[in-house]
């Protein structure tokens, strides 16, 4: 592969926009730690929320440490038939992609946890100031998920050139793991302690949702951070990855008849990143309240329409400056355009299913008034419908691509899918921005309540509500981009069988004539396709419910811990008291991490299981049946989820008789169900399609070579038997919840 001048400078300037970025989210940084942390108690409060969060990422990262060794072996292995160079670029490369997707995340955590009590410091006087200073701390999150990815992906890039994709499959499967980890990790530590929050403190006890005697509220602020501000900026990088390596493996096809055509297609998409890098850089820039009267929303919404038409202005130049056909370049640039307006119609799909301005919450809201039975039908009704429509939009985009590169080559298609994912995601830093701010407010509303900050009280409870809107949308938009990278992966998934039944090295491209001969291959009328399509059909709906049950387990758990509390320390209920906050943060983090073990087998071995067992056609077939189902059920649970949460928000702002009532009571327990849909479960989901895919990428050379073998039916037979037992023992009760119990019955005989 040979760069011209022109290319060889621009992949410098891509590293440049890279390190401008990093040094832009360090300047973010800075900024936002300089502000005022607020009062003594505050701090304390901060202080305890800052222990538990760096307390549970600490134990994350030893508990899968061992993993992480582990697979590098095994990916340096698996890579061997394109060379050594290859074989240890791969396993290297995928320690690279865990240490990117973790630093993501672990970065963005530590300054989310600083800035929640300067959040607040500011909104006792200015509510501008602390919009700035929540937004920017995210901000430092999206900065820094956009810079490392790619920086990544173009040193490898620059480094192996046509047999980069090798090696970047590595870098995507370590994103894609590390970001499992962190969403089912951190959503079930935050859903547990909500959870157990709200059914004890506001049901039971009768008491604010962040009451300082509730000892189950510095867990819950705890994990808003762990869950959304390391589980989102985790599960972004990944996606953000995974369409570039997907768009890289799919231009590479056309190498052999065409090596000027797949070197342009290859840098397009790092310029599309670079291009990102700077208009993200403006967005969060331009996020500030014109005045204290303005709406917060309306300067997000700003920062996200002017970021957004600078990309477009950006790809049009790149399209026709660099591109050699003028007519090629416009077909690259509508493919990356249409992301953009993908991204924006899931946002206001999503926006419109969850926000408490539009019909589907305020009927939620209404149902309540008969008690909730009737709030939990209704709102997996609008959960059931907005998935409906979001699959709808997201074909629309597939479409735009057929429609686009009409006449050309499936593979062509499938590279506009994913530049479709690349456009979606180009101004990921502005997204990550508004998940992550989200949190922040969250935990300074909670702060300004347990501090008895109540000049900042009105301030931050507009800024939550915000917050509320921000981080449901930005859910749809994990979602799908999770999809469009399916299926870009999925796509290159039939490069792999190619490679293996053409005869041809690990390394080597494949061309186009190759893969047309393959298409067919996955039909719905051979048996084993059909049977691995039900069954990947089935892994979402499996997956889910081990999350959910992981937190019913947890919850349960801590429910009974802040009961005990109420009960047995004097003075409590009385505010002359303090809880025993750390037993709970700790219940919440042994928990998490031990419920993570099974969800994470699911994911690794099941794609190996059906391909040793019936075969490549059949993984392909159970590749199609994930990302159908994973989509349309993330979206239910999303939608669902946020609708109950901003339906109790309605409640409480005194429609229906406000807090206290029977409305009330109903709308919390919709709310609670939503807790583990829409940050655990639904989230999760997103991390579950792009591992499998990934999975299905490294394995499949060694399916297709030794399919229907007696060595792969005994591999098969062992790892389906691994997932059993772990399947098995993550359904029973732990012993302490059983122990728990039993105490409390006999208590109760007594």
């Amino acid at each position: 592969m040979q760069f011209t001048s022109f290319e060889s400078t621009i992949l410098w300037v891509v590293i440049a926009s890279g390190i401008l970025g990093v040094l832009y989210a360090l300047y973010l940084r800075r900024n936002v730690l300089a502000q005022d942390p607020g009062t003594e108690k505050m701090q304390q409060i901060g202080a305890q929320i800052q222990e538990g969060a760096y307390a549970y990422l600490g134990r994350q990262f030893k508990t899968i440490a061992w993993l992480v060794v582990v697979l590098v072996v095994l990916l340096s292995l698996s890579g061997i038939r394109g060379g050594a160079a290859t074989a240890l670029g791969r396993g290297l490369a995928f320690l690279l992609g865990c240490l990117g997707s973790g630093l993501t995340g672990y970065i963005g955590m530590t300054l989310a946890v600083r800035a929640n009590t300067r959040c607040t410091a500011a909104a006792r006087t200015s509510i501008a100031d602390a919009l700035s200073i929540a937004f920017r701390a995210g901000g430092v999150t999206g900065m820094f998920t956009v810079t490392m990815g790619l920086l990544g992906a173009t040193v490898l890039f620059m480094i192996y050139k046509q047999h980069a994709t090798e090696v970047l499959l590595g870098f995507g499967f370590g994103g894609s793991l590390l970001a499992l980890f962190m969403r089912v990790g951190g959503g079930i530590y935050t859903k547990a302690a909500d959870v157990g929050a709200d059914l004890v403190g506001k049901l039971e006890a009768g008491i604010p949702e962040d009451d300082p005697r509730n000892a189950a509220v510095i867990a819950d602020n705890v994990g808003d951070n762990v869950g959304d501000c390391a589980g989102m900026a985790a599960d972004i990088f990944e996606s953000y990855e995974v369409t570039l390596v997907a768009s890289m493996i799919l231009a590479l096809a056309h190498f052999q008849d065409d090596p000027r055509k797949a070197t342009v297609w290859i840098v397009f998409p790092l310029i599309v990143r670079a291009i990102g890098v700077i208009t993200s850089m403006f967005g969060i820039w331009i996020v500030k309240m014109r005045n204290d009267q303005e709406h917060p929303m309306a300067s997000i919404t700003r920062g996200v329409v002017w970021s957004a038409v600078l990309s477009a202005i950006g790809f049009f130049i790149v399209a026709k400056g660099y591109v050699t056909s003028s007519h090629e370049g416009m077909k690259l640039f509508w493919a990356t355009v249409s992301g953009l307006g993908l991204a924006v119609a899931i946002y206001k799909l999503t926006e419109y299913y969850t926000s408490h301005s539009f019909r589907p919450v305020k009927t939620i809201a209404h149902s309540t008034q008969t008690g909730s039975a009737t709030t939990i039908l209704t709102g997996f009704a609008e959960g059931l419908e907005g998935s409906a429509w979001a699959l709808v939009v997201i074909c629309g985009a597939i479409f735009a691509s057929v429609v686009i590169f009409a006449g050309g080559s499936t593979v062509d298609i499938l590279y506009g899918v994913s530049l479709c994912g690349l456009g979606m995601l180009t101004t990921t830093g502005v997204i990550i921005s508004m998940d992550t701010y989200g949190p922040v407010v969250d935990n300074a509303q909670g702060i300004s309540e347990m501090a008895g900050v109540e000049e900042a009280t009105d301030a931050v409870e507009l800024l939550d509500a915000v917050g509320n809107t921000t981080k449901a949308a930005t859910k749809g938009i994990a979602i799908a981009s999770a999809v469009i990278a399916a299926i870009a992966l999925f796509g290159s998934y039939l490069s792999k069988i190619a490679q293996v039944t053409g005869g041809g090295a690990a390394s080597e491209a494949v061309s186009i004539k190759a893969l047309a001969q393959l298409q067919g291959s996955l039909s719905v009328d051979d048996p084993r396709v059909f049977i691995g399509l039900l069954i990947g059909g089935a892994m979402p709906l499996l997956f889910s419910s081990m999350t959910i049950r992981a937190v019913s387990r947890a919850a349960f758990q801590i429910i009974n811990e802040v009961r005990r509390q109420f009960r047995e320390i004097p003075g409590l209920m009385e505010g002359t008291a303090m809880p025993e906050s750390a037993k709970v943060v700790d219940i919440c983090t042994s928990s998490a991490l031990r419920e993570l073990v099974a969800p994470a087998l699911l994911a690794i071995l099941s794609p190996i299981i059906v391909g040793a067992l019936l075969g490549w056609a059949a993984l392909g077939g159970f590749l199609a049946g994930i990302i159908v189902v994973g989509q349309l059920l993330a979206v239910l649970l999303c939608d669902a989820g946020g609708a109950w949460d901003n339906a109790k928000k309605v409640i409480e702002d005194g429609a229906y008789g406000g807090k206290g009532s029977d409305a009330h009571t109903a709308a919390v327990v919709g709310d609670t169900v939503g807790d583990p849909f829409k940050d655990t479960a639904g989230p999760a989901l997103n991390p579950l399609l792009k591992v499998m895919n990934m999975v299905a990428l490294l394995v499949v050379p060694f399916i297709a070579m030794y399919q229907y073998t007696s060595g792969l039916y005994i591999i098969g037979v062992v790892l389906a038997v691994v997932v059993a037992i772990a399947l098995i023992i993550a359904k029973g009760e732990p012993k302490e919840s059983l122990g728990t119990q039993q105490a409390l019955d006999d208590e109760g005989a007594a």
